[in-house]
């Protein structure tokens, strides 16, 4: 069983890869109140949203991550205890960056993607194993009809 330090490096480099394959389109979808949504962060990389508050070197990662966006215009820059006015909420840029449907509709994407990749995969596997049960057949209907094998 891996220690806790071995287990906060496995979840680090997780995590700098999902960062690694993401765009910022893809961070502007997981944009919630701000900041990154540490639930989809935490989904999408497979681990408990616990893991990114309680590993100093991801929540580090994480900030530097969040600072970075804001620096290209990706996030939101952070507003100094400004209060959001419900008269202020007609204003685009008080709106949300994604519509509820698109995290799941992303998702769902993904996985059919994985689906179609390894359903090829399968499809591949199953050709190659017909191509030597072919073989086989030959041998047994030689067998059967002869009492020997052929050689």
């Amino acid at each position: 069983m891996a220690s806790g330090k071995q287990l906060a490096q496995q979840y680090l480099g997780i995590f700098i890869g999902w960062v690694a394959t993401k765009t910022d389109d893809d961070f502007r979808q997981i944009v919630s109140r701000g900041k990154l949504s540490r639930v989809e962060i935490a989904h999408e990389c497979g681990f408990t949203k616990s893991v990114l508050n309680q590993n100093p070197r991801i929540n580090e990662a994480l900030r530097k991550l969040e600072d970075e966006l804001r620096s290209r215009g990706v996030l939101p820059e952070v507003a100094q205890s400004e209060v959001v006015r419900p008269e202020d909420s007609e204003h685009p840029e008080n709106m949300p960056m994604r519509e509820p449907g698109q995290q799941q509709a992303a998702r769902d994407a993904d996985a059919f993607r994985r689906l179609q990749i390894e359903s090829a995969s399968q499809k591949a596997e199953i050709a190659e194993l017909k191509r030597r049960l072919a073989k086989y057949e030959s041998l047994h209907e030689a067998l059967a009809i002869t009492g020997r094998v052929p050689r």
